[in-house]
């Protein structure tokens, strides 16, 4: 397949519009949304606004939705800006890049009136359901349930590892409708439903799960007769499974840790000045290598946007880039370490020595986080395996 990767003449423009948005509207040294003073958050909150405001939120969306109807491409420059410099807007990517689009495709008529305009005002912070104590890669044997209760439903159950839980005001929440063994169920994967659940639910209860990585980043989520209705089920009843491979697809590209990676190598020559040159020969060799891991995983994103932005969606291609920039985050974090360490006193270099132990305690979890390593092989080989029948 021949694919052009030209973002067009607006690209350039809009990079430079970006990063003078961030260093006009942002505090200086922005360390992120995910610490333990508010005042972070509500800088990416309204930082958020401002993306909105300026039609640079949720740029590719149809006008209709909240966006501007831009080209794909002018939104992965959007996302790879944002990524480069700490991911300004926060838990906001979550609903920009898959949330959004999943109810688009997915969603009432009600449902796409009722979510997708304050997503696109940077009004409201998502958090996703899917993971359970037994239940992570293998998300289909999950067991959260949902009964029949006169004309709703009643969810009971244990979510964990849930990203910003504590502060979401939505949840997209995956759970059994229909037991296997119940009906035509006849495998894990068949009766699983999606519903869009209020956070603010005295039913539910959320419990930080401290980490390396800072507050937000995992929480427990518990639900005790949680009450939902049928206009709350995204999609068709027991077809959740069908959603939850579109989410997949759309999360793992949205996430563009390649650009983060690459903003930080290519800075390391200059926060060590003339250190750099007495670096030993084999760390400059896989500095150099990693760089070159940042363009192969940044073409097999694009490789992927291009799919979607054609109406397919690609499993495949999106494990093998899943694969490609989770390990580059391992083995680039683990070659920034060593050069961090050279670091001189100053405040700019020093700042940069944060910078890249921020990336080394995220990149430690890139393996397991939206799916395990281990699955988007299997994933991967599948499709591999599909395409060769």
């Amino acid at each position: 397949m021949m694919l052009d990767f030209d973002m067009g003449t607006r690209a350039g423009e809009l990079r430079v519009q970006l990063r003078e948005l961030i260093e006009r509207e942002l505090p200086e040294r922005f360390p992120g949304a995910f610490t333990d003073d508010p005042a972070d958050l509500a800088a990416a909150q309204r930082f958020c606004r401002v993306l909105a405001e300026q039609d640079l939120l949720c740029l590719s969306w149809p006008g209709e939705f909240g966006g501007a109807g831009a080209s794909v491409w002018e939104q992965t420059v959007v996302r790879e800006e944002m990524w480069a410099h700490h991911e300004p807007r926060g838990a906001q990517y979550m609903g920009v890049n898959w949330v959004g689009p999943i109810i688009m495709r997915h969603g009432t008529t009600e449902q796409q009136r009722r979510h997708l305009p304050p997503i696109a005002a940077g009004e409201v912070i998502w958090c996703q359901g899917f993971s359970e104590p037994e239940a992570g890669s293998d998300l289909a044997s999950l067991r959260t349930y949902a009964r029949r209760d006169g004309d709703g439903w009643l969810i009971n159950g244990q979510k964990i590892w849930t990203s910003y839980a504590t502060m979401a005001q939505w949840c997209f929440l995956l759970v059994r409708t229909t037991r296997v063994g119940e009906g035509s169920v006849t495998k894990k994967q068949q009766g699983l439903t999606v519903f869009l659940v209020p956070m603010d639910n005295p039913a539910i209860t959320v419990r930080p799960l401290g980490t390396m990585m800072g507050p937000h980043h995992l929480n427990e989520v518990f639900f005790d007769d949680l009450r939902v209705t049928d206009a709350d089920v995204l999609g068709d009843l027991d077809s959740g499974w069908s959603i939850v491979a579109d989410v997949m697809a759309f999360e793992r590209v949205g996430i563009a840790r390649y650009a983060r990676c690459e903003r930080l190598l290519a800075a390391a020559p200059h926060a060590l000045g003339p250190r750099w040159e007495t670096l030993p020969g084999e760390v400059i060799a896989r500095w150099v290598r990693m760089l070159t891991h940042c363009r192969r995983a940044r073409l097999m994103a694009y490789r992927v946007v291009s799919l979607q932005a054609s109406g397919r969606i690609a499993p495949g291609d999106a494990a093998a880039y899943r694969i490609a920039v989770t390990r580059l985050d391992q083995e680039s974090a683990e070659v920034l370490m060593e050069i961090a360490a050279e670091v001189p006193d100053s405040p700019q270099a020093q700042w940069y020595r944060q910078e890249v132990e921020d990336h080394w305690r995220y990149s430690q979890a890139a393996t397991v986080s939206s799916g395990s390593i281990e699955m988007q092989r299997i994933l991967l080989s599948r499709a591999l395996l599909a395409e060769a029948r």
